[in-house]
């Protein structure tokens, strides 16, 4: 049997403290993962998946989140490759694959004969962190959004997704999925914008947190505004208010070919410390 073989199993509420040992020694990377594991207890329900872990002598050594998106867990390219075997014994069920670059190549490798043709591959993928105060002064008009913002907010969410992704979140009749995610970020207070005149000009959204870090998604300036350090002194705004009031650390990670953002990220204080990869399907 293939999960006997490789030491793999589904995980349950039973190995969530082993679980959150695993994520720990790489908090800040395995954000994600963490996220997901403390909101769920790896209730399979709760899930909407499964989280796989690989055991080696009674130790948690690796461990796979598979749900929308499959996402290596302290994998090496030996972790990685027994858990493409297990993925190709079921057949591709994930929109998106992604997490550190060496895991996520391997698996690839292992699965690509059999999973067809990703529509995008990102293979280049900066992670980046910052674990101290801004480097630049924030942008004091920088808030968290509330309801009343919704009809700027959400048209604005929708056209950085299409950009980034290349695809409508609305597309397929996912247009109340998307809207209702918007809206539960906005009541977490992850949610935030910079308005002028009651239109938006920037937008950026904590997509998960854990005690050790928060990961920021969904970074969006207004195409007739950019080139002007919106997103500069925005994101030194949205860095300060999430370490100040949900995690020590800030990350993110960003297209290889993203010039504009990097520099503003690095002009903000962020630092590489990892490189991560996207297969999208």
């Amino acid at each position: 049997m293939l999960t006997t073989r490789q030491g793999i199993r589904p995980l349950g509420p039973a190995d969530l403290d082993a679980f959150l040992e695993l994520t720990a020694r790489d908090p800040v990377v395995n954000v994600f993962a963490d996220y997901r594991a403390r909101t769920t207890s790896l209730e399979p329900r709760w899930l909407g998946g499964e989280v796989w872990g690989r055991w080696v002598g009674g130790e948690l050594v690796a461990a796979c989140h598979v749900g929308a998106n499959l996402v290596p867990v302290g994998a090496s390219e030996d972790d990685a490759r027994a858990f493409g075997e297990r993925a190709l014994a079921r057949g591709r069920t994930v929109s998106t694959l992604v997490g550190p670059s060496d895991a996520v190549r391997e698996f690839w490798n292992t699965v690509a004969g059999s999973w067809g043709t990703p529509r995008d591959q990102r293979w280049v993928q900066p992670h980046l962190v910052l674990s101290h105060d801004p480097a630049i002064a924030p942008d004091e008009e920088v808030r968290r959004t509330v309801r009343a913002d919704l009809d700027e907010l959400y048209p604005a969410c929708v056209a950085m997704y299409t950009e980034e992704v290349g695809v409508s979140p609305e597309a397929g009749g996912g247009g109340d999925l998307y809207r209702a995610r918007v809206l539960q970020l906005m009541s977490r207070g992850w949610s935030f914008a910079r308005f002028e005149e009651g239109r938006l000009v920037f937008k950026a959204e904590v997509a998960c947190a854990s005690p050790y870090a928060a990961q920021i998604q969904g970074v969006y300036v207004v195409p007739d505004r950019r080139g002007e350090g919106l997103a500069t002194r925005g994101m030194a705004a949205v860095a300060a208010i999430v370490r100040r009031e949900i995690a020590p650390s800030v990350s993110l990670y960003v297209n290889e070919w993203n010039t504009p953002a990097r520099r503003a990220y690095e002009r903000v204080g962020f630092v590489q410390t990892a490189t991560f990869s996207t297969v999208m399907f």
